[in-house]
């Protein structure tokens, strides 16, 4: 899939190509424009070509085909220490002889600031990552996410307008790793830096992001923002990769404009909107998130189509019940639903109804 061109764009892509053997490509004709002040998540599973799309930016490896280009100059063959690019990888990449505020000083002294000037933009930096009272401690004396405060410091420090991060948060625990999602973003839209972000972490992802590009085989199978990535997926793999979702296998009985018709395995036919699929007879999956089915009757809307289900496991997880259900065929539809007082425990075993509104769910490619 390919971006739509922005002649305002400060990262470009334009037809990028990249294989290590000369013979498998592992980025595949890649297209993508980027404004300045955007947060861009690379999002992807292992091998979807994610890091080497930002290595080739960073300058550490080169594109076999195309053009890469930065505020409009084209930077292929600008070597990494020129191009003037902040980086925070996921182990910290901080040297260990030298204090917290002389590996910040470093990158300034390799640009030939000033020793006042060093000072004072190492002091803003540390200050901006709440770790102003740790110039004097070396990177031994830190805590893991104390370290990456540190490494974050370091690539804000000399002013970069770009910002390259490779799975930063990969190596924290759980709550670390959501504190700093929201400094990290927030620190990008007050500096108004342009960031690009490389995770296999899809919350990250979408908390994170104004636009993902979800990545698998060397292309961006969707590039949007977040909302639109999750409530319209355009093809089978973002909408399985993205979030928790369900899917019932069938064949298209019959195309209504904006909807279909879909027999279900288990004989049953509903009715949803079509993306990729394009006549009666083709094999679809059909779509739909856990949070959008119901199955109390008295909160069931009107219009919704329904479906017979079986329950195979109920759930209690503090705010959420989660169900497990066997429907037309499939023994792991699962259903979310919040946990309120008039909201019924299932009983494994039991069988019920279960419905949604035609636009919460998508026919897919199979």
């Amino acid at each position: 899939m390919a971006d739509t061109q922005n002649t305002d764009a400060f990262v470009e892509f334009e037809r990028v190509q990249k294989s290590y053997d000369g013979e498998n490509l592992v980025v595949k004709d890649l297209n993508l424009f980027m404004p300045k002040g955007e947060f861009l998540t690379m999002l992807g599973p292992s091998g979807s070509g994610k890091t080497t799309c930002l290595m080739m930016l960073a300058g550490f490896e080169t594109a076999t085909h195309g053009d890469i280009r930065l505020d409009g100059t084209s930077i292929n063959n600008i070597p990494p220490h020129k191009r003037g690019i902040g980086m925070v990888f996921q182990n910290y990449a901080l040297f260990p002889h030298m204090t917290v505020a002389e590996n910040l000083a470093f990158p300034l002294e390799v640009r030939k600031i000033g020793k006042s000037d060093r000072e004072a933009k190492v002091k803003r930096a540390l200050d901006m990552v709440q770790m102003g009272a740790f110039g004097g401690r070396r990177p031994a004396q830190l805590s893991g996410g104390q370290q990456q405060r540190i490494a974050l410091a370091r690539a804000l420090v000399f002013e970069p307008e770009l910002v390259l991060m490779d799975e930063p948060l990969g190596a924290l625990d759980k709550q670390l790793r959501e504190t700093l999602q929201f400094e990290i973003t927030r620190l990008a839209h007050d500096l108004g830096i342009t960031v690009v972000y490389v995770t296999h972490d899809q919350t990250e992802a979408l908390t994170m992001s104004d636009r993902v590009a979800v990545f698998d085989d060397g292309r961006i199978q969707q590039l949007a923002p977040p909302d639109q990535l999750y409530e319209a997926p355009e093809n089978s793999f973002v909408a399985q990769f993205i979030g928790e979702n369900n899917t019932l296998e069938g064949v298209v009985k019959e195309m209504r404009g904006d909807s279909c018709l879909v027999e279900l395995d288990g004989g049953e036919v509903i009715a949803c909107k079509p993306i990729n699929v394009s006549k009666p007879g083709e094999r679809t999956r059909v779509s739909i998130r856990p949070e959008r089915v119901e199955y109390n009757k008295d909160r069931l809307q009107e219009g919704a189509h329904t479906l017979k289900a079986e329950v195979l496991e109920f759930i209690y997880m503090g705010d959420i019940f989660r169900t497990r259900l066997r429907v037309a065929g499939n023994d792991d539809f699962v259903i979310k639903t919040r946990n309120a007082p008039d909201v019924e425990r299932l009983k494994p075993g039991s069988q019920i109804e279960i419905g949604w509104l035609p636009e919460d769910c998508r026919a897919l490619d199979a």
